[in-house]
């Protein structure tokens, strides 16, 4: 007998995501209903059968192929459930029955973000056995990093070790990830259909129980579309004596229709620097008019606009060294020093490698396949367009400094600082639902956001002004030198005597012979921070990852420990339940 359960109405007053949210959660409690149980999640809904559709991801891209896949899998008679890996409690996965798991990379190597404490479960000696559960992993990542798609392949591994059944190989994909990931979900759909017996010998599959959630509207404007925006404001933060060079840009959405939140990355489509262009080109003795094989576009206008020309690939460097005999380039690539890999690539770029051969004979059509394609770079929005309507502003950083009498330039900072000029500039907004302000407007924010880290908590304070919140905020800044890089002084200064920053802590590490960061400023202040903790409070980093991110969540485990009268072990669960709670969450690069 077939079972209809209930539906979220197509005219409820919720949002999209609400509405997406809602219909899994009323699956997954309709799938336990029908079989008294837990283990009813690898059942059916309804007369269709659920299919859990699991992803780890750092920048929205696995989330958005996760949605991809759902809506493909309500087409084949699936009641498909949604949700991120950390929502997964450990004791219910081992109760599904057809996975599907999406998930980054981030780092080198490392789980994302919302997959950390469900690998942490699955990896531990007392993971329950997966005997019934039948599972296809898609694993997203970049092969200019060590650890490529590392994090994929340990939960496919995982998963098989404890006795899970592969449906499909697992599948590598790089940072050009749309066409194969939509062939795995292609290929993969009709052979969990064919597992569960409800596709077969061309019969049309089951209609779902209920009415399926109206998919997400996406927006236009992507990688490979980017919205072509007029850049309005450049303008630059740090002082004269600064080490760094940071600038303030907004861009003009006007009727673009391209939506953000306070929290998102705002990905801009670099263009490379004509002068690095053509210095490569009389490097190899190559004609920038010539249009290569398999190509429609000029060499230059590749070299430009399509390839990656400042860090090498492994490709590259292979390659040169085969004819230039360079010890030390020999010794990084044979002995898998990866430490001394990066210490040799330090500061050095396609035109030094280029330069260790002395008669570098590469075809136009040999350069090219030895290069990256050019990859967009994401940046933290820091703005809220409650605040800023029509426009989206970024917080950056100009990358520059001079090795072996030659100047260099980041990509994209320098592109957005110099050479801009009257012309567009490709944007896109990445998601990242995770990293929000609180729903509950009395909640209290935590945020430690040191030099550009900063960028997404002006957008957080320029919310919460909107949106007339009650909750306390309280911001920690830093970096070297109050007199030239105290950036958006004045801004924060407003939000201080409006009342919407509650407490504002600056740790400026250069003004003083010893060094103060802004986790020395928290572990001041820690009964207190301990406090708004134990209030309901949300601690959020942006900023560094591979020192700062760590420094300060050293500190908060010690915060916790010595203000809450825990040791070590019990600092470390408080910690882990913020994080599960949503309440420690991190935007780190």
């Amino acid at each position: 007998m077939t079972t209809t359960g209930p539906f979220i109405p197509l005219d409820a007053p919720f949002t999209a995501d609400q509405r997406s949210w809602l219909s899994g959660f009323v699956a997954g409690m309709q799938t336990r209903l029908f079989s008294g149980g837990p283990a009813a999640d690898a059942g059916t809904v309804g007369s269709a059968t659920a299919l859990h559709v699991l992803y780890g991801s750092q920048t929205g891209n696995a989330e958005a192929v996760a949605e991809d896949a759902a809506a493909a899998a309500r087409t084949q008679g699936f009641a498909p459930v949604v949700c991120a890996l950390d929502d997964m409690d450990l004791d219910r996965f081992a109760g599904l029955g057809q996975v599907l798991i999406v998930t980054s990379t981030y780092g080198e190597g490392e789980m994302p973000d919302n997959a950390e404490l469900f690998w942490d479960a699955l990896s531990a000696e007392s993971a329950p056995r997966l005997d019934g559960m039948n599972f296809a992993v898609l694993a997203l990542g970049d092969t200019g990093y060590d650890g490529f798609c590392q994090a994929g392949k340990l939960i496919d591994m995982r998963l098989e070790q404890l006795g899970a059944q592969r449906i499909v190989p697992r599948v590598d994909c790089d940072v050009e990830f749309e066409e194969l990931a939509a062939t795995w979900i292609a290929e993969t759909l009709p052979l969990v259909a064919a597992v569960e017996g409800i596709v077969g010998d061309g019969a049309p599959p089951p209609a779902p129980a209920a009415p399926a959630a109206p998919a997400r509207a996406k927006s236009q404007w992507t990688r490979k579309n980017p919205y072509p925006a007029v850049l309005t404001s450049n303008v630059l933060l740090s002082g004269e004596d600064s080490a760094k060079e940071i600038r303030h840009y907004e861009f003009a959405l006007a009727d673009s229709g391209l939506e953000y939140e306070a929290g998102d990355a705002l990905n801009v489509v670099p263009v490379n620097d004509t002068e690095l262009v053509h210095a490569i080109l009389g490097r190899l003795g190559l004609d920038g008019a010539t249009v290569p094989e398999g190509h429609d576009d000029t060499l230059e206008h590749l070299l430009t606009y399509n390839y990656e020309i400042t860090a090498p690939s492994v490709d590259l460097l292979e390659e040169i060294e085969k004819h230039t005999g360079n010890d030390e380039l020999t010794y990084v690539l044979r002995h898998g020093d990866k430490t001394a890999l990066d210490e040799w690539l330090w500061g050095r770029d396609i035109l030094d490698v280029l330069l260790l051969d002395p008669a570098p004979e590469l075809s136009a059509e040999q350069f090219l396949a030895l290069l990256r394609p050019l990859q967009h770079r994401a940046y933290s929005i820091s703005s809220s367009p409650n605040a800023c309507d029509g426009s989206v502003h970024l917080t950056v950083a100009a990358v520059r400094y001079g090795t072996d009498g030659r100047e260099r330039r980041g990509v994209c900072s320098t592109f957005l600082a110099d050479r801009v000029g009257e012309g567009k500039v490709g944007i896109f907004v990445s998601k990242n639902k995770a990293f929000r302000v609180p729903a509950d407007d009395t909640a209290p924010m935590i945020m430690v956001g040191p030099g550009t880290g900063i960028a997404p908590f002006r957008g957080f304070l320029q919310e919460r002004r909107a949106r007339g919140a009650t909750g306390k905020n309280w911001l920690f800044f830093g970096d070297q030198k109050r007199g030239c890089d105290y950036i958006y002084e004045q801004e924060l200064a407003e939000f201080a005597d409006s009342g919407v920053l509650t407490r504002l802590d600056l740790a400026f590490s250069r003004d003083q012979a010893e060094k103060i960061y802004v986790q020395t400023r928290m572990k001041e202040h820690g009964a207190e921070l301990f406090a708004w903790l134990e209030e309901g409070g949300h601690f959020y980093i942006c900023g560094d990852a591979s020192r700062m991110a760590k420094d300060v969540d050293r500190a908060l485990h010690e915060i916790v420990a010595e203000h809450g009268g825990m040791n070590d072990e019990q600092a470390a669960e408080y910690v882990t339940t913020l994080k599960r709670e949503k309440r420690y969450v991190r935007d780190v690069y």
